[in-house]
């Protein structure tokens, strides 16, 4: 009755093929970014890095390809910490056309899933250690390097790092970073990115975060803020369940 009523006085105009409902997200606001032929391509190759499997992110990628289009005005080079098949940062590099953008792209991972021992003691009460085990099983988390390195093999300037966050981060030269994407379902190492990442940061950089309101992940999102905080800054909550960060 209120949706008769509102569009005979001109106020809704809803086009059932444009709404949105994937990814724990529905709404009927305009999404026609997923009719973009360029967004379909970036996302298609995403799907291409993960061996055909389309995980069902198509607002999320949509984010992180307009974050990372944006980060273009800052100097400096691009991070992802937590690559794994890598979904978001192959759709980045054939959005931005990588290979001709003199900057390097650091695909930082263990590339053997999450390190168990890093989850707390609350992350553990959650099944998180469990979780992990479950998904390394059904072959979630890629443990093929050199599956991974032929992936990336079309963009001479993507870096992959294989190694542990934090441990790894200090043995990169990385004096400036532009965008900063991290996807390590854990609540330390998460943290530990931003702080030691953040002094390198560029005015205008933009960091995102993939899980932060996902309430799977709600003691990441509450050890995130408070390293946010401590850094005098504070995360965007985005309904795709993403966060956000501008330097």
């Amino acid at each position: 009755m209120l949706d008769s009523t509102l569009a005979r006085i001109g106020y809704l105009r809803f086009d059932v093929n444009l709404h949105y409902a994937q990814d724990d997200l529905f709404t009927v606001h305009n999404a026609d970014f997923q009719r973009d032929p360029q967004f379909q391509e970036a996302y298609a190759r995403g799907v291409k890095a993960s061996w055909g499997v389309d995980p069902g992110l198509a607002w999320r990628v949509h984010v992180a390809l307009w974050a990372a289009g944006t980060a273009l005005r800052a100097p400096g080079d691009f991070v992802e910490c937590g690559v794994n098949a890598g979904f978001v940062s192959s759709a980045i590099m054939h959005r931005l056309s990588w290979a001709s953008v003199p900057r390097r792209f650091y695909l930082i991972d263990t590339f053997s899933g999450p390190v168990v021992e890093q989850f707390s003691p609350e992350e553990l009460k959650l099944g998180k250690a469990g979780l992990t085990q479950e998904l390394l099983a059904r072959g979630a988390y890629v443990t093929d390097l050199e599956r991974v390195r032929a992936n990336f093999a079309e963009w001479p300037n993507a870096v992959i790092v294989q190694g542990p966050v934090p441990e790894v981060l200090v043995t990169l030269d990385l004096p400036r970073v532009a965008f900063l994407h991290i996807d390590l379902n854990c609540a330390y190492p998460e943290c530990a990115a931003l702080i030691h990442f953040w002094p390198r940061l560029s005015p205008g950089a933009l960091v995102l975060f993939d899980d932060y309101a996902n309430h799977e992940h709600r003691y990441q999102k509450q050890k995130i803020d408070e390293a946010a905080r401590g850094l005098q800054a504070e995360v965007m909550s985005l309904p795709t369940g993403q966060g956000m960060m501008v330097r």
